[in-house]
This record gives C-alpha cells, structure tokens and sequence, in this order.
C-alpha cells in the first residue's frame, strides 16, 4: 500500500469506526469480544428509557472512565495531521461512529460525530429546554436534570432513533462531491453510514477500506480493501510519520 497524493484530490471523505480506537484499549464492537456480546443492545435501545436508565448509566459511566484513562493513537494521530496539513488544499470531511472524543483529542479540527458523543449528557424530558451539554462526570447512579429535574442520558444515538442532522448532513453533503473515500476501523455494516461508499462510488471516488478482518460479504463498491490494525495501516496510507 502506497501513500495517497492529497495533492490529487478536491474532496476527500473519511468515515473511522470502533476499530480506530482499539490500539488505545477500547473495545470494538463486532469483535470477538465486542460489546455486542455484552447486552449493549437491550442498554442502548430508546424504547427501553427512562425506566432503563440504572443499566445503561453503569455501563456507559464504566465506558466514560475507561476513555478518559485512554489515550488517542497513531491512527487518530494520523488522521488528525492529514487534516492539519492539506485541509486548506483541499475539502475533507471527517466523520465517525466512534462516541469516544479521541479523534479530537489527537488534535482534529473538526469531527462530525454520527452516533453523538458520550461525553454529553442530556434531558429525558422532551419538553424542558435544557439542551445538551459538555460533561465529563462518571456519574454514581443515575443523574437528573438541573432544570427540570428529569433523569439524564448519554448524548448518543440509540436504536430508533435518527442521526444527528448536524453530522450526517455534511458528510452526505461532502459525498456528493467525493473524489477519495476511505474508510477505517469500520465494518461497514451499520446503516446509514454503511451506504457512504456507495454514494462515493457513484461519484466517481476512488474508495478504500481498512479493516482488521475482511468485510462479509465484500462490498463491490469498495475497490481496495486492505487488512491490518488501523494504528498501522492509517499512518502508512496517510503518510503520517511520528
């Protein structure tokens, strides 16, 4: 695998999954050990909230800590000095699955978060005007509202409900113009992000998969696939050197 040229691309898409944190020590989510094999997928579906919330604020109070004693890696690393260094050479939209905040951490500029971050918190209480906020506790038990006094949740995208607008629509918007896709860490399974490459393809892009284990079936819009740990393959493809 060869270095891109950014020099020969206008508009460049960068979709990064759970795989890109792995190498900090977090799990992924289809792996052998992946949270889906942990019930996460009772703890994160919406229907099952407010009455839920002391399951899912154990678990995702555990993951807060866990992340805050993580650190970014070379993949996030890689991604965020490809940004720095040819963002104002060209367009390129960074979007993630990932609820982490290492990719900001590493030092990029801008990260749409399709999933939210868990690093926000918000109010159950569809009708208070609090509105999400910034927070960095590992709570004890479930935290309420300083508003309204309603039970708080992660600010992450559950099942049934939609993805943020402000994240998914400049990463369709950036899609339609695609000349470069690359996708990192992801297994390319999870709708909506799961179409991109297609969007990609029918734009022209050249469109690139990296991924420790090879998707199944094979997506035929992919045309390159290679297989590694994203703390290798992005630094080598993104030309990032420590």
């Amino acid at each position: 695998m060869l270095p891109i040229d950014p020099s020969r691309y206008c508009n460049i898409v960068i979709l990064t999954g759970a795989g890109v944190s792995a190498a900090s020590g977090l799990p992924t989510f289809r792996g052998p050990d992946g949270l889906w094999h942990h019930d996460v997928a009772w703890l994160s579906d919406t229907d099952n909230l407010p009455a839920s919330l002391p399951q899912p604020w154990e678990f995702y109070a555990g993951r807060r800590a866990a992340i805050l004693a993580a650190q970014p890696n070379a993949a996030h690393f890689a991604i965020a000095a490809f940004q720095q260094r040819w963002g104002a050479g060209c367009a390129i939209t960074l979007a993630t699955q990932n609820v982490d905040g290492l990719q900001q951490r590493a030092g990029s500029p801008l990260t749409h978060e399709l999933h939210g971050s868990l690093f926000r918190s918000r109010c159950t209480n569809s009708a208070c005007a609090a509105k999400p906020f910034d927070d960095w506790e590992v709570p004890q038990g479930v935290p309420n509202c300083k508003v309204c006094g309603s039970p708080l949740r992660p600010d992450i995208v559950l099942f049934h409900e939609e993805l943020p607008v402000d994240a998914i629509w400049p990463a369709k918007r950036a899609l339609r113009d695609c000349d470069l896709f690359i996708a990192a860490g992801t297994s390319g399974t999870v709708s909506p992000a799961s179409d991109f490459v297609r969007n990609a393809a029918y734009a022209g892009a050249r469109t690139i998969l990296l991924n420790l284990t090879p998707m199944q079936p094979r997506h035929p819009d992919f045309q390159e696939e290679y297989l590694g740990p994203a703390e290798q393959l992005l630094p080598a493809l993104l030309g990032f050197q420590k």
